[in-house]
């Protein structure tokens, strides 16, 4: 008698040795590497600062890692983002199947300088860029950090008495809605209301003003299109294109290259001792300038890396504001009443914004929102 046959049996077989070979099958195939398409802007491209660069695929590339900006991934687009440092740019992608190289030429823009009523002649332009902020000396200058700010125009030199008597003559008042601008009858103050009218006293008109609260500092900046500096450009500014010094021409002083600790007893001339590296005057010592910034001594620590600004979300906000505004500012720069460690560039100072009882001065600066060289209180003797 034949066996039966177990048909049952033999298909089970059948269909798992077929899905065993259609597995294999599978297993074989190997998926298609993910490939660069292009990038926008091309590469070998001018583009500005704050550009964007957008790298496409042919699909979603793994292990991505960009080498010179920051980067982030969607699906088949990688964006890389700025601030890029004016000059060359070498940018390196890298994925799990490949690697691209892309190459720019970065061109720092120059502030709008089209507004007819800001007058620029006196100003020096101060590249966009980025610098090491800070000291490891004083406690509110640490922690030593990068800062990259963007171009603007900076007064040459500490506004003067003259200047000064000039806009309130314009403004016919030294106080507006009870905030002092300038301490008139101050012993120190240099500008006297005599006969109807606001002029400098005799021998001071190129001294820069002081006497002068923060809230006179703005309202000068804001009459002549301009505003004043935050703290980080006040001291890119201060440090003239050098790094790591003390002062805006290295690290030793003596009263031939500033005025500070009391060698001349009083305010000199703006443009008296020799400017720096951008071309600006008296950026150590003579009178403290004020700052757009609030004091805060621990600001350093969580400052964003690019155009920080302490105590508001933007500047603008300060400038459409600053009326209301009552915390302490920052001073840079020293006085010349004050020794070699108080007219470093890293170092700075506070007071309140009503302040003109301790002394000011004005220093203008221009940019997408005006600065000017500030109003800075220039601290006087007790």
């Amino acid at each position: 008698m034949k066996p039966k046959t177990n048909l049952l049996g033999i298909c089970c077989i059948a269909i798992v040795l077929m899905i065993g070979l259609i597995g294999c099958g599978e297993d074989a195939v190997e998926e298609d590497p993910v490939n660069f398409v292009q990038a926008i802007p091309a590469t070998g491209s001018t583009i500005q600062t704050n550009a964007t660069i957008i790298a496409t695929f042919d699909g979603t590339p793994d292990g991505i890692n960009v080498t010179g900006g920051k980067f982030s991934v969607s699906g088949a687009n990688v964006t890389i983002t700025g601030p890029f440092t004016a000059g060359a740019l070498n940018l390196t992608i890298t994925w799990s199947d490949g690697a691209t190289a892309l190459t720019y030429t970065v061109e720092a823009p120059e502030p709008d300088a089209s507004d007819p009523e800001t007058d620029i002649s006196n100003m020096e332009l101060i590249p966009a860029g980025e610098f090491r902020m800070g000291s490891n000396e004083g406690g509110d200058e640490k922690p030593v950090h990068s800062v990259y700010v963007d171009a603007f125009y900076m007064d040459k030199y500490e506004v003067t008495n003259a200047e000064y008597a000039e806009f309130l003559n314009a403004k016919g008042k030294h106080t507006d809605a009870g905030q002092t601008w300038l301490a008139v009858g101050h012993e120190r103050a240099r500008i006297e209301y005599v006969n109807s009218a606001y002029r400098s006293k005799a021998g001071y008109e190129k001294h820069p003003v002081v006497m002068v609260s923060w809230y006179g500092a703005m309202a000068y900046a804001e009459w002549v299109g301009k505003r004043l500096p935050t703290e980080a450009e006040w001291e890119k500014a201060a440090r003239g294109g050098l790094s790591g010094l003390k002062y805006p021409w290295g690290n030793g002083i003596d009263s031939t290259k500033a005025n500070y600790n009391n060698h001349v007893g009083d305010t000199t001339v703006v443009r008296k001792y020799a400017a720096n590296g951008y071309g600006l005057y008296d950026m150590s010592g003579n009178v403290w300038e004020w700052c757009l910034d609030e004091y805060n001594p621990g600001f350093y620590a969580i400052s964003p890396s690019q155009n920080p600004l302490s105590g508001a979300n933007s500047i603008k906000w300060v400038l459409d504001n600053y009326t209301g505004v009552n915390t302490s500012r920052v001073l840079r720069g020293g006085a010349w009443i004050n020794d070699a460690t108080n007219v470093r560039v890293a170092n700075g100072s506070s007071a309140p914004t009503s302040a003109a009882t301790t002394g000011s001065v004005v220093r203008g600066l221009f940019s997408n929102y005006l600065i000017l060289k500030y109003l800075t209180p220039c601290f006087s003797p007790a």
